[in-house]
């Protein structure tokens, strides 16, 4: 049987926290000499490169990554241990890992996320952003407890795991006072040859507003097109045209965003999906998040 070398964890770890060699060695107490080495010899047991340089820093490989996740959480561990064998109370708050699907609104993602921060234990809650097929590898491997997506789990995807519809909602189009005035008579006719803002062709929302747009004849002009959702509102805030968004949050896009909301399309459903390696959920924050979708409480 292999064994990891705990040692070895150890300076990797304070090397990544710290960002170079000589800071992990005064906080280690260690020659410089010595932790580069010790460093080479995890490596060589791993059989990856866990750091790249860029200028004076050491950066974290994807694989560097995910070992740094795994050792901040065995010495987290091992912390509380030391608590608990002192008489004190770790109350160690509950871990919830969560993947994030580059184009979900960040504020549907609070909204999602808000029950497993209402529980009465605490949570400490880590959010990664990325591409849904990186999210959806990293699941696989139970780096994440869950990845919030707008789409389920396509059939071609070789992982095992399970989309829980959370919520869904139609789109409302926004855009300032100046261009609502030229644009909301006539909505959504008016919407043909009208400035637009839209997610990449990547998303859910996009395929469906293209679907639509497709059947009614419609025609905007498309003067942008976002992976972030948030960078397009900030250009649509700017007065550049005009651009979609979930219904269920549309009073916080025109008060955090200054705009107008122009008209909205019930026919047309942005839904948001909660995917898992488990059938059936267990992580209690992952529950609590459930039973609020059940009872439609997410979306009110």
């Amino acid at each position: 049987m292999e064994w990891l070398n705990y040692h070895h964890l150890l300076y990797f770890w304070m090397v990544a926290r710290e960002g170079t060699v000589a800071r992990a060695s005064g906080q280690l107490g260690l020659a410089q000499p010595t932790i580069s080495g010790q460093l080479r010899t995890l490596e060589d047991a791993l059989g990856e490169k866990l750091f790249v340089r860029s200028g004076r820093h050491l950066v974290l490989t994807e694989t560097g990554q995910t070992v740094y996740r795994y050792a901040d959480e065995i010495f987290s561990l091992g912390r509380e241990l030391q608590e608990t064998l002192k008489g004190r109370p770790p109350n160690r708050p509950i871990r919830l890992m969560v993947g994030i699907a580059d184009f979900v609104p960040k504020l549907i993602v609070y909204r999602l996320l808000q029950p497993a921060l209402a529980l009465p234990e605490p949570v400490r809650l880590v959010c990664r952003e990325g591409k849904p097929e990186r999210l959806l590898a990293d699941l696989a491997v139970h780096s994440l407890d869950v990845v919030v997506a707008d789409t389920p789990v396509a059939p071609t995807v070789k992982i095992r795991a399970f989309s829980h519809l959370l919520g869904e909602c139609g789109v409302a189009f926004f855009g300032t006072e100046a261009l609502a005035k030229r644009y909301r008579k006539g909505f959504p006719r008016s919407l043909d040859g009208a400035p637009l803002l839209m997610p990449t062709e990547t998303s859910a929302l996009r395929r469906s507003l293209d679907d639509w747009f497709h059947a009614q004849g419609i025609r905007p002009t498309v003067l942008g097109e976002f992976d972030d959702s948030t960078l397009l509102k900030v250009f649509g805030q700017a007065g550049w045209a005009l651009f979609p968004a979930p219904s269920a949050i549309a009073q916080d896009v025109t008060r955090q965003h200054d705009v107008v909301r122009i008209g909205q399309l019930d026919s047309v459903r942005a839904r948001f999906y909660a995917i898992s390696v488990e059938r059936r959920l267990r992580h209690p924050a992952l529950v609590a998040i459930s039973a609020a979708a059940r009872q439609g409480r997410l979306f009110r």
